[in-house]
């Protein structure tokens, strides 16, 4: 008998680790504006090669080519780039307040900004986001109130969530913004079967569900694209691939050997990357999906391929585990710097106006941080009252909670 080899296992690896060289050469990277623009109501399978490129619009000189070029003007271009200046500032005195113990723990956006921020702005009122942690640009890009979102962060007197969600777990449904749920995949479904409803009752709102690229492991995220394939919800389901789940690499998620918009293709979904660096071409895509939504043909799932330039959550070093150039190395380069540089070439922006507006949101951002911290932090108090906790539970509140709120309060 021919002697059999022992069998083994692929564990996959980073391209680098401290150390090393930062390496991307895996992810090809089209130039901007060579990928094409199908109609709205293209076939699944007439768009397959779309899971495999990165769609761009922001050349390197900064200027919007090719079809997916959205033509927004320089006022809507302008409310992208304040947008996610503020989402970037804010994370920064957020990820401050943390390190001072005003909060018990953040987690950073910085280098996805683009993400968030240019998909809510094609939505419209009504419609609803089912976010992970990583997106408060969604809220920040509508201009919800600074001040309430870091009372939900610092857990005061005056967090909206009374301290029952973890810092920057945020819930707004007023602004379109679904509990954040610290088991990540949940959302996924929970989109779908929003969507669902939105369909069986005849109305005209649509869903978005987000998750990273590190959850599509999870089987909340199969499952979610198994309804959404049968009954054709209108929902946009956001991959956001930043490369790094935690310490893990997207490899060990499965990006190595296909990528995670192509997971849709085995359930007859549209499915498009595209560079969520790139503000225009972001805004260009959801643009794309959402009026496939609303005029009922069915779910897109949309990779944005991006970089964590910051560390998972404040619990957490990066340099630990990868190169602390890689960063820098990223191929797409700076959401903010990318959208500031096209409108340079616009002639619709200057160093000195950027500079100015720098300023203006690094003060509004602090002074909202002292009008929350007014209401206490996590360290100071005060909080909610002790008795809250059993205030919406239930529509109304039954005996035996009753009777423990007296028994605690006596």
């Amino acid at each position: 008998m021919t002697e059999r080899k022992p069998l083994s296992l692929h564990v996959p690896a980073p391209p680098g680790r401290p150390g090393d060289k930062p390496d991307f050469s895996h992810i090809a990277i089209p130039r901007a504006g060579e990928v094409r623009r199908p109609p709205v109501d293209a076939d699944a399978h007439a768009i397959h090669d779309l899971a495999y490129s990165i769609i761009r619009v922001l050349n390197r000189e900064g200027e919007a080519v090719g079809p997916w070029a959205p033509g927004l003007g320089a006022e809507a271009l302008k409310d992208g780039l304040r947008a996610m200046m503020r989402t970037r500032a804010f994370d920064a005195r957020m990820m401050m307040a943390q390190r001072q113990g005003k909060t018990s723990f953040y987690m950073q956006c910085t280098g996805e900004e683009a993400v968030a921020c240019a998909f809510q702005a094609a939505l419209s009122r009504g419609d609803m986001n089912f976010p992970t942690y990583r997106q408060p640009g969604l809220l920040i890009a509508q201009d919800w109130p600074l001040v309430e979102m870091m009372c939900e962060i610092f857990g005061n007197e005056r967090d909206p969530l009374r301290g029952r969600q973890m810092p920057v777990l945020y819930s707004v449904k007023e602004a379109g913004f679904f509990s954040v749920s610290g088991n990540l995949g949940t959302q996924y479904v929970q989109a779908v079967g929003w969507a669902m409803a939105s369909a069986i009752s005849g109305d005209t709102r649509v869903a978005a569900g987000w998750i990273g690229e590190g959850s599509t492991a999870e089987s909340d995220f199969h499952a979610a694209l198994v309804f959404a394939s049968v009954f054709r919800p209108p929902v946009v389901l956001n991959i956001v691939n930043n490369q790094w789940a935690i310490s893990s690499y997207q490899f060990v998620a499965g990006g190595e050997g296909a990528t995670f918009a192509s997971r849709a293709h085995g359930y007859g979904i549209p499915a498009l990357r595209v560079d969520g660096n790139d503000y225009l071409a972001v805004h260009a895509v959801a643009c794309w999906a959402v009026e496939r939504a609303r005029r009922n043909l069915g779910p897109t799932l949309i990779e944005h391929v991006t970089y964590r330039a910051g560390p998972h959550s404040s619990s957490d070093d990066p340099s630990r585990y990868r190169p602390k150039e890689e960063s820098d190395a990223w191929p797409l380069g700076d959401p903010i710097e990318r959208l500031k540089k096209h409108l340079l070439v616009l002639g619709a922006w200057s160093e000195e106006r950027h500079t100015q507006l720098r300023a203006e949101i690094e003060e509004e951002v602090l002074a909202a941080q002292r009008e929350a911290e007014r209401h206490g932090t996590l360290q100071t108090g005060p909080h909610a009252p002790a008795a809250t906790i059993f205030e919406d539970v239930y529509k109304e509140m039954p005996r035996h909670l009753r009777e423990q709120r007296q028994e605690m309060e006596a």
